[in-house]
């Protein structure tokens, strides 16, 4: 693996207080540079933490971070050492994340699998994957860690697929794991690919309307800064394991939250409802159990 000059820069060691008694971890986070992965690593480092960022591309990602540009998918048996001998590695990287049927996440399976393994090899202690909503498929209700998964997208079966292996190999090394799961997210949209993103681009190139679904159905929407505040919490801390919902556990319909954005923004631009229809693993209903992060959280 080559590392390019220039990428490494200091970091002043201190400590992250928590309501779980945080210690002071270097914590790998890969995926840095993604939508989600850049606030994960400033909400890191706000609290005090050791960070090594790792992705292909490491501009935009916050200088106080050790970066590292690399493909941490190719074969390598150093792979440990030259990320740093990290005490967490918080996988993030995710291909096509916002394209629920794209063949590159049952392409690229594999290779998650084997980088996971090869970290637990070399001793790694503390895992946490960043994992979805969608591993679960069609629900009503709140999830938790005990609802069933029969997810009806690839993207879904994936993530639920490398989420019991990973579980499988960390049991094997006596490893901690936390899967994270993220439901619907707001906020910087600019750099996202979700439908807020899809709107501000509508309304910033003057549409007048954006087409929509009936907006009925009720999701977790969770603004991103607040999200990467509670992954953050979750990867700086080993004694709440396992699923982990990373989510407000409050309900409430596609349309109510997409018209408060459009008034938030200011944006000139008017919902087209029922343009499109609900996609068919989508429930009326849906949002994630906020018991565990609030235990973290101290909430």
């Amino acid at each position: 693996m080559k590392f390019p000059l220039g990428l490494f820069t200091p970091w002043c060691r201190g400590t992250a207080a928590g309501k779980l008694g945080f210690m002071a971890k270097k914590i790998l986070v890969t995926g840095a540079g993604g939508y989600i992965g850049r606030h994960v690593v400033k909400a890191l480092l706000d609290s005090g933490l050791e960070v090594v960022a790792s992705d292909l591309r490491v501009d935009g990602i916050d200088d106080r971070a050790t970066k590292i540009q690399a493909n941490i998918f190719e074969p390598n048996d150093s792979l440990f050492e030259e990320l740093g001998s990290p005490d967490v590695c918080l996988h993030m990287a995710w291909r096509d994340g916002f394209k629920h049927n794209s063949d590159n996440h049952m392409g690229d399976l594999s290779s998650h699998y084997r980088f996971i393994k090869t970290m637990l090899d070399a001793g790694l202690k503390q895992i946490a994957v960043m994992g979805t909503m969608h591993e679960v498929g069609y629900w009503e209700g709140a999830i938790d860690e005990s609802t069933p998964c029969h997810p009806a997208s690839m993207y879904g079966i994936a993530k639920n697929a490398l989420r019991e292996a990973t579980l499988m190999l960390a049991k094997e090394k006596d490893a901690t794991v936390q899967w994270i799961r993220a439901y619907y997210i707001v906020g910087d949209d600019a750099h996202g690919s979700s439908i807020f993103s899809k709107l501000l681009q509508a309304a910033n190139e003057g549409k007048p309307t954006f087409p929509f679904t009936t907006g009925k159905n009720k999701y977790d929407f969770i603004d991103v800064d607040e999200l990467a505040r509670q992954i953050s919490a979750v990867v700086s801390q080993d004694q709440v394991n396992g699923i982990i919902n990373c989510c407000t556990g409050e309900p409430l319909t596609l349309a109510e939250r997409v018209e408060r954005y459009i008034k938030e923004n200011g944006l000139n631009i008017k919902l087209e409802y029922g343009a499109f229809p609900d996609r068919p693993y989508d429930s009326p209903g849906v949002w994630g159990d906020a018991t565990k992060i609030r235990q973290i959280l101290g909430n």
